[in-house]
């Protein structure tokens, strides 16, 4: 999505460009100016349009990483009654 995003920034800008609205840089920095005022120009973009996406994927990552910890201490804490059965006996 923020490749799309960041394509059609990039298409505004050429157009943009090409009709003498925005200025085309410096010498033959013109293709170098394109991408990186359309980076500049998709970045805050990304930020705002994908929030909701950004969020729900934080949300499972979060789920995932605390499902992982609960089989970490699940897994210690039998690695630590066999070692302690072993000691004893």
């Amino acid at each position: 999505m923020r490749l799309g995003i960041f394509v059609g920034c990039l298409v505004l800008v050429a157009g943009l460009v090409r009709l003498g609205w925005v200025p085309a840089g410096l010498g033959d920095a013109n293709p170098a100016w394109v991408v990186l005022l359309a980076l500049v120009l998709s970045a805050p973009l990304s930020f705002v349009l994908l929030r909701k996406q950004r969020d729900e994927m934080s949300a499972t990552i979060t789920g995932r990483v605390a499902g992982a910890k609960q089989k970490l201490a699940a897994s210690r804490s039998q690695e630590d009654a066999a070692d302690d059965a072993t000691r004893v006996a």
